[in-house]
């Protein structure tokens, strides 16, 4: 064993001779003492030690497990675009952001390796296997509930269109709590950063505004707002810190008071429609596993 890992005390170890014990301390010369189950105790060199978490190793890893790509070559149902080309805030420099949706074989569901929750092939897009994004949906995630209201959709199955279909169900009031949730941790980003530098990363400042608008219309109207196209001028002043703080602040304020307004006369259920999100879930692994 490489003498560069070192062993903290109370660690457990194995010996020469396969028995476990704790390390109780470090000795000169790269020597530890060890207590066994029985209480007794010797001296032992490192190189006459293992940790017991790498004689266990991992028993499962050696096991056949399909690449990221066939996965989702196999098991893809939809493919969205989000981000700025969707927002309607795209500009030459803007990166092409995919999201997506798969749904994992049987046999790698039933296998002890399990199925993926998510795969990202490149910084630009990410997917999810249908059964985390349901569970992300039912929160009212707004990266989820994005995908699912975009107009850009680049591909989609017969899946995939049921999926779609199944948006309403998963809207509620909880998107409320969530899209305040996202909105507070771009506002702690932006405190932070005026606290470091004097102002603000305008980029935050932007999807901060973005989220409410977004959260406003989903209250109001039970669809998420994506393109945001109507804003584009005054939001992209934002990002290019062309906007006066005082005037961020008052529209920042002003969206505030419009989305707490929205959410006490919302008419969205107070709970998605788990039961329906589930039946559908049953429903797609059933045929899957049907062939």
């Amino acid at each position: 064993m490489s003498l560069r890992i070192q062993i903290t005390p109370g660690t457990q170890v194995v010996d020469r001779d396969g028995r476990v014990g704790v390390a109780l301390e470090a000795l000169p010369d790269n020597r530890y003492r060890v207590r066994y189950a029985d209480d007794s105790q010797s001296e032992h060199g490192r190189a006459d030690l293992v940790l017991r978490k790498e004689v266990q190793g991992d028993p499962i890893e050696h096991l056949p497990h399909p690449a990221p790509e066939a996965i989702l070559r196999d098991g893809l149902i939809l493919k969205v675009l989000v981000g700025s080309q969707a927002f309607g805030l795209a500009t030459d420099t803007s990166d092409r952001d995919l999201r997506g949706v798969f749904v994992a074989a049987a046999e790698l569901q039933w296998s002890l390796r399990g199925a993926p929750s998510v795969i990202e092939p490149n910084p630009e897009e990410a997917y999810w296997e249908l059964e985390r994004f349901l569970v992300l949906g039912l929160k009212a995630n707004p990266n989820i509930l994005e995908c699912l209201f975009t107009q850009e959709i680049q591909f989609v199955t017969e899946v995939g269109t049921e999926l779609l279909g199944l948006r309403q169900s998963l809207l509620s009031k909880l998107a409320y709590q969530t899209y305040n949730g996202y909105v507070l941790s771009q506002f702690k980003r932006i405190e932070a950063d005026m606290r470091s530098t004097g102002h603000p990363k305008w980029k935050h400042a932007m999807h901060l505004i973005r989220l409410l608008l977004s959260g406003i219309s989903l209250m109001e109207r039970g669809v998420v707002l994506i393109d945001v196209a109507d804003h584009r001028d005054r939001l992209l002043a934002i990002r290019r810190g062309e906007m006066a703080w005082d005037d961020l602040e008052n529209w920042r304020l002003t969206l505030h008071a419009r989305f707490d307004a929205a959410y006490r006369m919302s008419s969205l259920l107070d709970q998605p429609d788990a039961a329906r999100v589930n039946d559908f879930l049953v429903s797609v692994r059933r045929r899957v596993a049907n062939g």
